[in-house]
């Protein structure tokens, strides 16, 4: 047994339904059921006032006519007809009307304002919008005028009485075309509209799907939060990350519970230094160190933040990418390890060197012999000079000794001191200095930078060319330039040459000497007067590099 309440609903639904989504056999019932409906009500009241008029065949005729018409709308296959054969139904209802008014309009008048019902449908169509307007007016006064014609014995003062109707009719049938077509207007512009969203969200969902796909097969943790802090987006890799994160105790730990350790792998960082919480903050940065996990989970990676902006350039979120960089900071502390190794273990021969080498000076050997000996003392002292810079330069805790010192004549002494070098690869040397400059530096550090930069200056300009070292003043620095017009470097090569041990790859090609340890221990020396040192390279032209060290 069918449930009323569901039963009641479904019928609530049903008409609640857009009318364009009916079906078009109940489109044509629902235009119909309006003239149906009040037809029953108008025979009701026949029946219960006006009982003769039953007997009427033209008002049983009409009845009748009417629940034929009600039946076609269901009855007749109007989708596989051509699509305006509906109307045919609304032009019956006129000569139905017609039927009633004449049968029944001694009992009840106003039958032929039914008509108004066939009006609004024609006109409500917006199929054949002219002729809907013409049967508006002459289809009711067609109602009116041919019985009184088919009668006789009519005058022009009958004629013009009943030209009221008609003219009602085509107001209502105006006001309707009007309505109807202001209506179609805007539902096609609301259906191309939304054609256009349907067609933008198709279009989203690819690009959402493209993103999600590549975010999940880049090897990068990518995690977008919004401007409270939200996670917008985290792909497969970051939730991997943030899983290793995670305090075994807590299911899901906040930001401030994760396990983010700072480059000591045993720091916990700070909450409001960690990556996520500054990006939150709105802040840019590149490449921070952290560990997340523990124990020998423990990973290493370098965080990178960028601000989003909205139409307003208001802060409206942060994205930030998570780089595995473990293997290499292991590669980085083994290469360290070894080079602090090899270099205890070249201090402890050297040492002994030097020690053997004053023995035999204090021995007051012959001129011949002493010589050599200052040789073997000079050169290993260079050499024991070079393990401390490595190991000074790997702890961060190269010693500078500063004193008032003449950087020109250190200039000067470095420039030429390389004159005999020079002219045996073919390199004009110049020097462009003050008579005297004086500045509180390490003399001998300084000295030992110089000497490195024209070196290299020399030696990667095999072809010839020019070197020129310049020194001035200026805002309370000494600034040295060594420029050449040597081979030059690519700017790959350029951001990586203060690296220990690197090697640019047009210097490896031309088996130039070297092992990549000159410039990194000048950057440190100048690091360790609180300077800087830059370089601004040209594969091909050349090559310059700048210190810029305080008075």
């Amino acid at each position: 047994m069918t449930d009323p309440i569901a039963w009641s609903a479904g019928r609530l639904r049903f008409f609640r339904r857009p009318f364009h989504e009916y079906t078009l056999t109940q489109r044509v019932a629902l235009s119909q059921m309006p003239l149906f409906v009040t037809t029953l009500l108008t025979a009701f009241l026949v029946w219960a006032f006006f009982r003769e008029t039953m007997d009427n065949p033209l008002f049983v005729t009409f009845l009748v006519s009417q629940l034929a018409l009600m039946a076609l709308c269901y009855l007749v296959p109007w989708e596989k007809l051509p699509y305006t054969s509906f109307l045919v139904i609304p032009l019956l209802d006129f000569v139905s009307i017609a039927l009633g008014r004449e049968g029944g309009q001694d009992s009840l008048t106003g039958i032929s304002l039914l008509a108004v019902f066939p009006v609004i449908w024609f006109c409500a169509s917006g199929y054949y919008p002219r002729i809907a307007l013409w049967l508006s007016f002459l289809a009711p006064l067609a109602i009116i005028w041919v019985p009184l014609l088919v009668k006789g014995d009519v005058t022009g003062q009958d004629l013009a009485r009943s030209l009221l109707l008609p003219v009602m009719m085509l107001g209502i049938g105006v006001s309707v075309s009007v309505l109807t077509l202001s209506m179609t207007k805007q539902q096609r512009e609301l259906e191309e509209k939304d054609a256009q969203l349907q067609a933008n969200l198709r279009t989203s969902q690819r690009q959402e799907a493209l993103l999600n796909t590549v975010l999940d097969t880049v090897h990068l943790g990518v995690l977008a939060v919004d401007a409270d802090g939200h996670d917008v987006l985290m792909n497969r890799k970051q939730r991997i990350n943030h899983e290793l994160a995670r305090p075994n105790d807590i299911a899901d730990p906040n930001e401030s519970q994760l396990l983010v350790f700072g480059p000591d792998r045993k720091t916990l960082v700070p909450v409001e230094e960690r990556p996520v919480r500054r990006a939150v903050l709105g802040e840019t940065f590149t490449d921070d160190l952290v560990w997340l996990g523990s124990g020998s989970e423990q990973r290493a990676f370098v965080t990178t933040a960028r601000a989003m902006k909205d139409d307003d350039g208001a802060f409206a979120g942060s994205v930030i990418a998570f780089s595995d960089v473990t293997e290499l900071v292991n590669a980085l502390a083994a290469k360290d390890e070894f080079v602090s190794s090899v270099s205890h273990e070249f201090r402890t021969p050297l040492t002994s060197i030097l020690g053997y080498v004053e023995i035999l000076l204090a021995d007051e050997p012959e001129e011949s012999d002493r010589a050599m000996l200052e040789i073997i003392r000079r050169n290993s002292e260079r050499l024991l000079t070079l393990v401390s810079d490595l190991l000074s330069s790997r702890n961060g805790q190269l010693i500078v000794t500063p004193e008032a010192v003449d950087v020109a004549e250190l200039v000067r002494s470095s420039v030429s001191s390389a004159v005999p070098r020079a002219a045996a690869s073919g390199v004009d040397l110049e020097a462009e200095t003050p008579e005297r400059l004086e500045a509180h530096v390490d003399g001998a550090r300084i000295s030992q930078v110089l000497d490195n930069l024209v070196s290299n200056a020399i030696k990667y300009s095999p072809g010839g060319g020019r070197v020129m070292v310049s020194l001035e003043q200026d805002d309370g620095h000494i600034e040295c330039r060594v420029a050449d017009t040597g081979m030059g470097m690519s700017p790959e090569d350029s951001s990586e040459v203060f690296a220990k041990f690197f090697r640019s790859s047009s210097v490896r090609r031309t088996a130039i000497p070297g092992v990549g340890l000159g410039l990194p221990i000048s950057k440190a020396i100048i690091e360790a007067h609180g300077g800087t040192i830059a370089v601004d390279s040209r594969l091909g032209e050349g090559t310059t590099f700048t210190f810029r060290v305080p008075v």
